[in-house]
């Protein structure tokens, strides 16, 4: 058992009375305190207070119960560090300093009072209680702290600093509250007040522990109270020094302060360490309309966009993304493209098509953007989307045709290649003689759009070219969509009288209905810098990647004979309808399609080929006029001749052919029988039934066989008997 003796006071001398016990103690820290206090004595309460810690720390030792005590100095005044003695002497010492403070701060000794509550080791929560503008709605309504009682009985009655400051204030006429020097030492105290909070919870928040769960109710108030006085006060890099680590500031408490000094930097830094997206996208919204202005907030938008970049929250993406176009909408749409759209290729789903939606109302150019997209590089199979794209190149083709300039540009285009007899078809006529511009390249997109999709409606873009009043210069596009009704003599006729493009129009039967060949196309494509288009003319996007063309947006590889020929009876028709100034071009069509011009197939008989080839030149003398000259026909005539002496040729080949093998099947078929034992007695027929050689009479062949084989029904190929496993005879 320890004999070191208690550590509270001790008397020598007990009186014991009839109602009462008395004895002589000496007098202890606290009261010696106290009467000092009391007295308003405060340097003597110091000096004592001070005496207590040189006694103790001459008197320490390593023990369990008391450890010692350590000094920190801090900006050269010293804050004493109680917490290593005992319970009882900390408690005393405390005690005695927080009294000394409350003390100085009813004095408005507010730097003296901030230097004793840190040594008095104070609850900053009851400092930060006399500040009201400062509290907010940190405490609740129920929230108690600990104080000793005796400092609770001398704390200042006043509910906030300011209400000590005025009633501190000396009187001076007319009154303490209007008089300019009382006004001006308010203003000065409250600063020193001020300044003496910030002092306290900034080495208060240097000397917490954090692991303590107890203190993390403390550690709100200290780091929200903090903030707001280093927001107050413009201390910006204290103030983000503090957001930028490890803290407990309470957000909704801080951000009508910073909104209102206007640090808009250090609310979205904690927007973003709380992990508030909602509100840290608000706030750069808000920069980047101009509403706020920070010139510590570098490029918000910029900002913004990496943010949505890094979280991939395709909600977030669609709603932000979709504000962006005003500001930037190659970003805007970017993000949208790669983050806002559902990556299955071949299928737009209802959020991608009411994400259109919301785009083109916001900014009809990125919405043009998006929609080309969607069908061009996704390769929607919508046909809304494919139609609202058709709606949108016809419309800035029309518009383009407001333009005087285009108009002249595209009219002598047009009257330059039907007086230059060009070799090759009218479009690529356009692309490589056109100068480079946004016009070009706008109707190009149209042509090819229309000539590769199969989705769209194609009457309705043909009504609206009709409507227009420059429809003249767009027979190129009137032709495809005429192609795409089945209207075919109204599309030859475009091709033919208006835009005097024979190749198209052959081309034209030859596809089946289609205007532009695909290899035209892809080369158009490629010139131009249209490579998105290739889809519908069976190249992939990237060719360094094999990426399958979508079957419906491809065009067909094979066309039907019979409508080939129906096509090309259709341009004829047409091309004779421009009388002898088509007379050459007509000769052309008659000699290079000859074989599509045959209505009536070539009989193998010599007599039914005449027949068929004097039907078929009687068909198109007929659709000639009687006043051209014979020789037009003349090359025509000679090679429908030819083409019947060879389909004759052809025939006799495949007789002979056919006759050599029915008389081997008929040597085959004498060896089997013999073999079985039957005789069949062959009439010998030297008639000849053709002058290539004999024929077998095959038909009474096989009626002897026949009769052969009735003589017994089990007799077999091989003269096998299945019942008995006996050879079989036949009995003749």
């Amino acid at each position: 058992m320890s004999s070191k003796p208690p550590s509270f006071p001790r008397s020598s001398i007990l009186l014991l009375g009839p109602n009462s016990v008395n004895c002589l103690l000496p007098a202890t820290l606290i009261t010696q305190a106290d009467a000092f206090l009391d007295a308003h004595r405060i340097e003597e309460a110091v000096d004592l207070a001070e005496q207590q810690l040189k006694r103790l720390q001459s008197k320490i030792t390593v023990d369990s119960g008391e450890v010692g005590f350590r000094t920190i100095c801090t900006s050269g005044s010293a804050y004493i560090d109680i917490t290593f003695l005992s319970a009882l002497q900390a408690d005393e010492l405390r005690y005695v300093f927080q009294r000394i403070g409350f003390q100085c701060l009813t004095e408005t000794l507010f730097d003296d009072a901030g230097k004793h509550f840190f040594s008095g080791s104070l609850d900053p929560r009851v400092l930060v209680s006399y500040y009201p503008e400062l509290c907010g709605s940190l405490f609740e309504s129920e929230e108690a702290v600990d104080v000793f009682s005796g400092v609770a009985e001398h704390m200042p009655p006043e509910a906030s600093i300011d209400d000590i400051i005025r009633n501190y204030s000396p009187h001076l006429a007319p009154n303490t509250s209007t008089a300019p020097p009382t006004v001006e030492l308010r203003q000065i105290l409250k600063l020193a007040a001020m300044d003496m909070l910030k002092v306290y919870l900034r080495k208060w928040r240097t000397m917490r522990r954090k692991e303590e769960a107890e203190l993390q109710r403390v550690n709100e108030v200290v780091d929200t109270v903090l903030a707001k006085l280093y927001t107050s006060a413009g201390e910006t890099t204290d103030l983000l020094a503090l957001i930028g680590g490890p803290n407990d500031v309470v957000l909704p408490e801080i951000e009508s302060n910073l909104v209102e000094a206007r640090r808009y930097d250090a609310l979205c830094r904690l927007y973003r360490n709380r992990e508030e997206n909602a509100k840290l996208l608000d706030a750069w919204s808000r920069l980047i309309a101009g509403d706020w202005v920070d010139e510590d907030v570098h490029d918000p938008l910029s900002s913004m966009s990496t943010f949505l970049s890094e979280k991939r929250d395709k909600a977030l993406v669609q709603e932000w993304g979709v504000w962006l176009l005003k500001y930037d909408s190659e970003r805007a749409l970017k993000l949208l493209t790669s983050l806002g759209i559902s990556k299955r290729s071949g299928r737009a789903t209802s959020d991608d098509i009411s994400l259109l939606r919301r785009v083109r109302e916001a900014h009809p150019v990125a919405g043009e953007q998006l929609l080309e997209y969607l069908v061009l590089q996704k390769r929607s199979m919508e046909p809304e989307l494919h139609m609202q794209l058709a709606s949108v190149y016809v419309d800035q083709l029309l518009l383009h045709l407001e333009d005087e300039s285009t108009l002249k540009l595209w009219r002598a285009k047009a009257l330059s290649y039907s007086s230059g007899r060009s070799q090759g078809p009218f479009l690529s006529y356009f692309a490589s003689s056109t100068p480079e511009s946004e016009t070009k390249q706008t109707r190009l997109k149209t042509i090819l759009f229309l000539q590769g999709s199969k989705l769209y409606e194609a009457e309705p873009i043909r009504q609206r070219i009709d409507e227009c009043d420059s429809r003249k210069v767009l027979s190129l596009e009137l032709a495809i969509l005429y192609g795409r009704l089945g209207q075919h003599h109204e599309a030859l006729g475009v091709l033919v009288h208006s835009l005097h493009d024979s190749v198209s129009a052959e081309a034209y039967c030859t596809l089946g209905g289609g205007v532009i060949p695909p290899k035209t196309a892809l080369y158009v494509c490629e010139k131009s810098g249209l490579q998105s288009l290739n889809i519908f003319f069976g190249a992939p996007l990237n060719p360094a990647k094999t990426i399958p063309v979508v079957p419906a947006l491809s065009r067909e590889i094979t066309v039907d004979e019979a409508l080939k020929k129906d096509l090309t009876k259709i341009l004829l028709k047409v091309y004779m309808s421009g009388g002898e100034a088509m007379a050459e071009r007509t000769a052309q069509l008659v000699n290079a399609q000859a074989m599509n011009l045959d209505v009536v197939e070539v009989s193998f008989l010599y007599s039914w080929a005449l027949s068929a080839l004097n039907k078929h030149l009687v068909q198109v003398i007929d659709l000639i006029p009687s006043e051209w000259p014979v020789q037009l026909l003349s090359s025509f005539v000679s090679r429908s001749l030819r083409r019947t002496l060879h389909a004759r040729h052809e025939g006799q080949i495949v007789k002979a052919i056919s006759a050599s093998q029915n008389l081997a099947v008929s040597e085959e078929t004498w060896q089997i029988i013999r073999e079985q034992g039957a005789v069949v007695e062959e009439a010998v027929d030297d008639d000849d039934d053709d002058d290539d050689g004999e024929v077998v009479d095959e038909k009474g062949l096989a009626e002897k066989v026949g009769l052969a084989l009735q003589l017994n029904e089990k007799v077999g190929l091989h003269g096998y008997d299945a019942d008995d496993g006996r050879d079989a005879h036949i009995v003749t």
